[in-house]
């Protein structure tokens, strides 16, 4: 079997937990979710969840990433506790639906922001995401060593950034300027016929949407120092560092702008900051761009890990499992993803229609992982545990019942979306009985 290099401790893995969780959420979804909760109470208490979400997540996580110190993070999971066939379908819709859109969106987001600083016209804007895509996959082939110092350098640069902008909020937002005021106003402002628990469930699609991402360090525990000790904390670092970054950052853009404002502004970021500095627009647009950019690159970093995993079960195309003799990366893996996302990106051009039902996936797998731990702690009770859910049984089932929360809501609210999602799903039935059936005649 093939094996990849394994150099990475927790400072690198914590980077690339936190990068993956800010991308260009941060950024786009305070509209979102502005748009469905008037009250900067209840935008607050949203944002809190996901923190409470994130961090039960990553700390429930933290248990399977100790015991299955595999590359392939969720995979890897579903696999020892559910089989291959749910294992299969979640790295199935992980390559269809979420990792190749996100990859496409945050590609187009850079190329946007780039052009508001140096307009290029709109074929240039799309010119300028098919080469982000190309020259981060390039960088993520070199070296991992090179990729690693990627997610560090734009990570930084992106933690830079948002300290900026909670700095600005705290210091110069104005109470009476923003019109900030924590009351328990009505939840819903775009839609009356909507109840306070149905907006606030369409909120926290905005929300998850930020926030996700601290379990991708686990898709490189193949590639970690003392994977049994540096996943788990790298995953734990990476969840209360976001949570707390996020909610910093919405109290101080509803100290610069009204609620009313970041529900209709297109780049709430760079509207917030313009209130107070002249030429706050252009620096959060730059900021933005790197942002963006970096997290297409930890995107193609760690995602194709999945499909490597995959393919060495005999899941999926064989070339997958190529190493790059000099780099001793992914290659072919990682190649093969940057070309989807660049059809999906030509095809699509946006990630907005269709962010409902790549969040809707990605929870209902999510919550099947954190799941696993309570099943495998009764199935598995011989398996070697270096770290234990602080909290548990009540961590996990906080996260699964949340996550439950969200999809039951997708599915009353928003259920094209979420029908759409489980055509997707099922889709990856044939491949899987495809693969499975050749294995067995090789």
């Amino acid at each position: 079997m093939a094996k990849l290099e394994g150099n990475l401790g927790v400072y690198g893995l914590s980077m690339v937990a936190i990068g993956a969780c800010i991308g260009s959420g941060i950024f786009l979804s305070p509209t979102l979710v502005a748009g469905y909760l008037s009250s900067p109470l209840w935008i607050l208490l949203a944002w809190g969840l996901g923190f409470v979400h994130s961090l039960t997540g990553a700390l429930t996580f933290s248990e399977l990433g100790g015991m299955f110190p595999k590359a392939g993070g969720q995979y890897a999971y579903l696999k020892e506790g559910y089989g291959e066939l749910p294992a299969f379908l979640y790295a199935w819709v992980t390559f269809v639906v979420i990792n190749g859109s996100a990859i496409a969106a945050l590609s187009l987001t850079f190329a946007r922001y780039f052009a508001f600083i140096v307009p290029v016209g709109k074929r240039g804007v799309l010119a300028l995401a098919v080469l982000a895509i190309l020259g981060m996959a390039a960088v993520n082939v070199l070296r991992t060593a090179y990729s690693d110092l990627s997610a560090k350098v734009f990570t930084t640069l992106k933690l830079a950034g948002l300290a900026t902008i909670i700095g600005v909020g705290l210091a110069l937002g104005s109470v009476k300027r923003s019109g900030f005021s924590l009351t328990l106003a009505s939840a819903s402002s775009t839609d009356p016929s909507l109840s306070l628990v149905g907006a606030f469930g369409l909120a926290f699609v905005g929300v998850y949407f930020a926030s996700g991402g601290w379990q991708h360090a686990s898709y490189l525990a193949g590639e970690a120092r003392d994977p049994r000790r540096t996943v788990p904390r790298a995953m734990i670092i990476g969840a209360v560092v976001v949570g707390t970054v996020y909610w910093l950052a919405n109290l101080a853009y509803m100290l610069l702008l009204p609620v009313d404002r970041i529900a209709v502004s297109s780049c709430p970021a760079a509207d917030a900051v313009q209130t107070v500095l002249p030429f706050g627009g252009i620096f959060i647009s730059v900021m933005i761009a790197l942002s963006a950019l970096g997290t297409v690159g930890i995107c193609l970093y760690s995602v194709p890990r999945i499909f490597f995993a995959l393919a060495n079960d005999g899941l999926f195309f064989r070339s997958f499992t190529a190493i790059h003799r000099r780099f001793r990366t992914p290659a072919n893996a990682i190649l093969f993803q940057t070309a989807w996302s660049i059809f999906l990106l030509l095809f699509w051009g946006t990630f907005a229609n269709i962010i409902t039902y790549l969040v809707f996936t990605d929870v209902l797998f999510m919550a099947l992982v954190g799941a696993s731990v309570i099943w495998l702690r009764k199935k598995r009770k011989d398996l070697d545990r270096p770290y234990k859910t602080l909290g548990y049984p009540v961590t996990p089932l906080v996260f699964v019942l949340i996550s439950f929360f969200f999809l039951v809501n997708t599915l009353i609210h928003k259920p094209a979306q979420a029908y759409a999602a489980i055509v997707c799903l099922l889709a990856g039935l044939p491949f899987y009985f495809y693969f499975k059936k050749k294995r067995q005649v090789t």
